[in-house]
């Protein structure tokens, strides 16, 4: 499935994770398991977990974590795919 597939496919999603102010380590196993169960994520990084970082930054960071391919962002929000 190509990437504007995939941007489609993800427009209609819920956001199903928050990465708030424990960070992105603290998210890292349920993303796994969300990410085994259906292959594409919505992340949302709330300003706690963003403290002077960019949301792509942080989102590459997450991706690199579980091993998933970042496909988007958008405002506060990624799009993650395994």
């Amino acid at each position: 499935m190509d990437e504007q597939e995939l941007k489609r496919r993800a427009h209609d999603l819920d956001v199903t994770v928050w990465v708030g102010k424990s960070g992105v380590e603290a998210v890292v196993d349920e993303l796994n398991d969300q990410l085994a169960a259906s292959n594409l994520i919505k992340v949302k990084f709330l300003r706690a977990a963003r403290a002077g970082s960019s949301t792509e930054e942080k989102a590459a960071d997450l991706a690199d974590r579980v091993n998933a391919d970042l496909i988007d962002t958008r405002g506060h929000t990624a799009v993650l795919h395994r």
